[in-house]
């Protein structure tokens, strides 16, 4: 049996919720997520459970229904955030929608909090706190588990997890369908621009499993975030917007004037003249240095004080923050070489799928 409703809140005086869940092979999270919805404090009636499937070949399909929630079937070629999320809302009803990645724990007394935040009707979308658990197991989860949140407030955009205004979302028209990375903060942003603020709540939203354990599931997420800079930018840059603008901006001079000076240092070095020219060349390599590094590396003790870090961990994050500007990068001259080539990042569904940092947890 469910405990009281939080705040002594009246169940007949609480709004309906669509719950979409989106999700692709991801058979081993999706039921523990389905799981938290309904184990909530929020009543079972008051909600619909709408699960988006983005063309799973595992049991995720067959997991949804015998949870006994709805099921929309997708099978696109090139499955992406946006399609699932669109089309689990637009199949719903209710005032407000609350979207979910297959891979979180929805917290018990999120919606009661969210829709108490909700009464004010300026706000368009709030989001809480997305706890990683287990940043124990890996510095990329550890890392993760930083990055998720930012202070309570009013916050410039959201990610996967989020409670939305359906009015917001048919005013804008929902998430765009063919970003890759990058779909959440972009539809954050035309909701801003319609006049709606976006709060980041005091209050724990999901719990979540980035099950992140090895360096190239690291490179490839933030190869990943590169593009989806690039990607956000070029669609509000018509608009003069700053969104996303200096982001942008620092990946491409510190991580581009590394490589440049690297580049010219190596070729000076390989060329060997004088001892000018080895000079030159070491020099170079340092300026590269000095410029992907400074200052973040020489910042920990502002990494402590923010991020209530010891100093080994301020360290390690310091590190993070100037390396991950290299595949970003790479993501970001991903993006522009496919508008160059019209091939834009797709995803391959036999690609996509969900993962536990412990088995059987």
């Amino acid at each position: 049996m469910k405990e009281k409703l939080s705040n002594n809140i009246n169940q007949t005086e609480l709004p309906d919720i669509d719950c979409i869940i989106i999700g692709v092979n991801c058979e081993k999270t999706l039921e523990r997520c389905i799981r938290s919805v309904l184990s909530g404090n929020y009543p079972e009636h008051k909600m619909q459970i709408i699960y988006s499937d983005g063309g799973s070949s595992d049991r995720s399909v067959a997991i949804a229904h015998h949870s006994q929630v709805d099921v929309i079937e997708l099978h696109p070629e090139y499955p992406t955030p946006g399609l699932g999320r669109n089309a689990g809302w637009k199949a719903g009803r209710s005032t407000y929608v609350q979207f979910l990645d297959s891979d979180t724990i929805l917290d018990r007394e999120w919606l009661n909090t969210a829709i108490d935040a909700l009464k004010n009707p300026a706000v368009g979308a709030v989001r809480g706190y997305r706890k990683e658990l287990h940043p124990e197991r890996s510095f990329f989860n550890w890392i993760g588990n930083m990055e998720w949140n930012t202070k309570p407030g009013e916050c410039d955009s959201f990610g996967g997890d989020v409670l939305i205004r359906r009015s917001a979302l048919e005013t804008t028209g929902g998430y765009d369908e063919e970003l890759v990375g990058g779909e959440d903060p972009e539809l954050s942003w035309r909701i801003s621009q319609n006049g709606w603020k976006i709060l980041m709540l005091d209050a724990l939203m999901t719990s979540h499993d980035l099950a992140m354990l090895k360096t190239s599931q690291y490179l490839k997420r933030s190869f990943r975030s590169g593009y989806g800079f690039a990607a956000v930018q070029s669609r509000v840059a018509g608009t003069g917007s700053n969104f996303w603008k200096a982001d942008l901006r620092r990946i491409m001079l510190k991580g581009g004037g590394f490589f440049i000076f690297l580049f010219t240092g190596i070729i000076l070095l390989i060329l060997r003249q004088s001892y000018l020219g080895i000079a030159c060349s070491v020099l170079s390599i340092i300026a590269g240095s000095t410029m992907l590094f400074s200052p973040r590396l020489f910042r920990t003790e502002k990494f402590m004080r923010e991020n209530n870090l010891n100093k080994t961990e301020a360290k390690k994050y310091a590190w993070h923050c100037s390396l991950v500007v290299i595949p970003q990068l790479f993501g970001i001259i991903r993006f522009y070489s496919g508008q160059l080539f019209n091939k834009p990042l797709k995803n391959k569904r036999s690609t996509l799928k969900t993962g536990l940092s412990t088995p059987g947890s």
